[in-house]
């Protein structure tokens, strides 16, 4: 695949031949900024997990302290007291059955969809729609609950949901190239933990295999995932 002069510059500075310790590698990744657009930064993490089997994939949430940079369009599927609490949360779409109707004919204008147990008889339908694009709530992800209020501002401040894939990788946004280094730093250490705090009883050997940053327009940044388990083992 041939890459553009951009990408081969930036590829230029990278040392291929080490793992960089996290907060070297976002201040690398920060001097790829060019100005076109608010690139959005990613870290990549491959698991030594044999997903194949169901004791050993990870699933979970976590929220970032310094949010992902996007604004997130959220709907709640609900009725009664909890519809208030959604609105009062600040939900930007907030119904019931009529909600389920428009999705079954095509709207999906939102970003992150969370419903009452006592709607999920409904909600049930829309499986083939909303899990295709990972939009379907789910109580394992804790867009399935009776707290809408504290869903909806999660959600709104900076939540994330990841997942192992077939392949043991799990991606996830965490942040913006224009946040500075320390948000960004932050925000991947609070992802790590989660990660770390989510190993299955069933995992052998080495949790995570390798572990890359990289922004929409850049190459990746090794980085060191041993040094940063080791610290949050030590956390606790």
């Amino acid at each position: 695949m041939k890459r553009s002069k951009k990408y081969r510059e930036k590829s230029e500075k990278i040392d291929r031949t080490r793992r960089y310790a996290l907060s070297e590698g976002i201040r690398l990744l920060k001097t790829f900024e060019n100005g076109g657009f608010n690139e959005t930064v990613e870290l990549s993490l491959n698991m030594g997990l044999d997903t194949r089997h169901s004791d050993q994939q990870v699933r979970g949430t976590a929220v970032l302290p310094h949010g992902t940079g996007k604004t997130v369009r959220v709907l709640v599927i609900t009725q009664g007291e909890p519809a208030r609490e959604a609105e009062e949360a600040g939900a930007d779409f907030v119904g019931s059955d009529e909600y389920i109707q428009k999705i079954q004919e095509g709207w999906l204008d939102f970003d992150v969809a969370i419903a009452t147990p006592d709607m999920m008889r409904g909600v049930g339908k829309l499986g083939r729609i909303l899990g295709r694009r990972g939009l379907m709530p789910n109580p394992k992800s804790g867009t399935v609950t009776q707290d809408v209020g504290k869903a909806v501002r999660d959600a709104k401040a900076g939540r994330v949901e990841f997942r192992t894939d077939r392949g043991g990788n799990v991606h996830v946004a965490i942040g913006k190239l224009s946040f500075t280094a320390e948000q960004l730093e932050e925000n991947s250490r609070t992802f790590v933990d989660a990660i770390m705090r989510l190993r299955p009883p069933g995992a052998k050997g080495q949790y995570i295999n390798s572990m890359t940053l990289s922004s929409t327009m850049s190459p990746g940044i090794r980085v060191d995932q041993q040094a940063i388990m080791a610290e949050m083992r030590q956390r606790g």
